[in-house]
């Protein structure tokens, strides 16, 4: 299949807001797909390559390269040029990987160039990305889109099972199972302002600590244990005295869903970039593993011999759970069957919580399943949110839906010498008026357009909510800001009543720590 059809469809989805056009598109693109590149065609429409992000960024990206008169670059092409940059390692690898790209958008045509940087960029823009291809899929292959869903839940792997249900139809969907050695989507939580309206929102429900550190998935198979991260990579190398704990339990057989974090002397969790870097080196696990020790602390049993357990209720799991993990392994939790009367006591778990260095809590219904890849409202997290003012400093292009629209902004705060330090980026939380709005303003404050990112005078200033702070040597004040997103503009206020360096550094955030880890900020936590 042409790239071309890819990039065509992709646009299409991107511009329509109705969610049954966008079915639609993406139905009949995946029916028309060779069985053989169906998978892949499915997975760069959900805005995922097979192998991961290769590791370009935008000054490789945003070279200008000559557009194909003519289409001629096909789906597999592009995947063996993906493959051959994944693979570039070494002295030279910066200018082989310019290289590999510069020849394949050199093959592309405008479009299709446009495409091929959102989806190297990990940026494909067009709405639901995952969900709306499963509808597709679903819609292409005549089968409902609830036991696509569940079969993509056990599977892990929307594309792969896409392959399959449009080769042979509903029949492929019988033969997926959860199982041992395959890793599964974690559920996620949504969110709550408070306690009290988590409990007020779920009825009978457990309230658990929430920790900042890796979630992983734990497989056991006699010997064998396999641990993966919450994108599914496989990390077990990477942390061996996990694997060893998890043999010593009594069970053969299970798959356990749990978090890895490191401990201080006095039992307060390191900070959460400083596990990141653990986890994400493949540099001397042996001397990382004595300079930082982790521990699991597990919270959910997915499978336990032969027993499928994702449709039992959250009480019944952990019942399970407790009788093959150890209390030191498990995270501490409070029940509270009757959230009339169990506030004061959930809250006073969570202010506990928080004292001992942790994010905020889970509350998670008692009577709830496991919704493998779905962020439900059967669990939900709270926790406290930092909010700074900051002045934007520079914003990105926008491309995909935002296209034609000034979108990822360049947040500083304030520096003693009365300059501004960059503390990071953001898009996030900026709805289609706000983007609108912020691109007229912005327009006017330009002072230097490369094309892609546009100085601005430093006029205008954000609200902004964060998650806490990291060590960053990207970044003049030493921090960067860890999931950021937009509240609100604040043109009511003057550049000079933004919040100050020092003001950043003393709110007290997430302890910073160091960069460069290859798992990243997207495995932290539950979700």
């Amino acid at each position: 299949m042409l790239l071309s059809e890819v990039a065509r469809v992709s646009l299409e989805v991107a511009e329509t807001s109705a969610r049954s056009r966008k079915t639609a598109l993406l139905a009949e693109l995946f029916a028309a797909a060779p069985p053989e590149e169906a998978a892949l065609v499915v997975s760069y429409l959900a805005g995922r390559l097979p192998q991961g992000r290769p590791g370009v960024g935008w000054r490789t990206l945003g070279r200008t390269s000559e557009a194909a008169p003519e289409p001629s670059l096909t789906v597999s092409g592009v995947d063996a040029a993906v493959t051959e940059l994944a693979a570039v390692a070494g002295p030279g690898a910066q200018a082989e990987r310019a290289r590999i790209v510069d020849t394949l958008m050199g093959s592309a045509t405008g479009p299709e160039q446009r495409f091929l940087r959102s989806l190297l960029s990990g940026e494909v823009r067009q709405g639901a990305l995952d969900a709306v291809a499963l509808d597709g899929v679903a819609a292409a292959a005549g089968v409902p889109a609830v036991a696509l869903r569940r079969a993509v839940m056990l599977d892990g792997s929307l594309s792969r099972v896409a392959a399959a249900v449009l080769a042979e139809g509903a029949v492929a969907l019988e033969r997926v199972t959860l199982r041992v050695g395959r890793p599964v989507q974690p559920m996620l939580a949504g969110t709550a302002p408070s306690v009290a309206a988590a409990l007020s929102a779920l009825g009978p429900c457990a309230v658990e600590e929430k920790l900042d550190g890796i979630r992983v998935q734990v497989h056991r198979d006699g010997d064998d244990v396999r641990i993966h991260t919450r994108s599914l990579d496989e990390i077990t190398d990477r942390l061996p005295e996990v694997a060893e704990l998890v043999r010593t339990f009594p069970g053969e057989r299970f798959i356990l869903d749990g978090e890895v974090i490191g401990q201080a002397p006095d039992g307060r969790p390191v900070p959460f970039q400083e596990i990141a870097s653990r986890v994400g080196s493949r540099l001397d696990v042996a001397a990382a593993r004595r300079t930082l020790p982790v521990t699991p602390y597990f919270f959910d049993l997915l499978l336990s011999g032969d027993r499928v357990l994702l449709d039992l209720p959250v009480r019944e799991r952990y019942a399970e759970l407790a009788a093959l993990v150890p209390e030191a392994h498990r995270v501490r939790r409070l029940v509270a069957q009757d959230p009339a009367t169990a506030t004061a006591g959930a809250e006073e778990f969570w202010t506990r919580t928080l004292g001992r260095g942790h994010e905020g809590v889970v509350v998670k219904a008692l009577d709830s399943g496991y919704a493998a890849g779905r962020r439900g409202k059967q669990w939900l997290k709270v926790k406290p949110v930092h909010t700074l003012d900051l002045v934007v400093l520079a914003v990105e292009r926008g491309n995909g839906r935002r296209t034609g629209l000034l979108s990822n902004l360049h947040l500083g705060a304030r520096a003693a010498d009365g300059t501004y330090a960059m503390l990071g980026k953001t898009f996030k939380g900026l709805t289609d008026a706000m983007l609108t709005w912020q691109t007229e303003r912005l327009t006017e404050l330009a002072v230097e357009d490369d094309g892609y990112t546009i100085r601005v005078r430093p006029e205008l200033v954000v609200e902004i909510a964060y998650d806490g702070l990291q060590r960053s040597t990207r970044y003049p004040a030493g921090v960067a800001l860890r999931f950021a997103r937009v509240l609100r503009h604040r043109p009511d206020k003057t550049a000079e009543e933004a919040d100050t360096v020092e003001a950043v550094l003393g709110q007290g955030a997430t302890a910073p720590s160091s960069e460069g880890s290859a798992v990243g900020e997207a495995e932290a936590g539950d979700g």
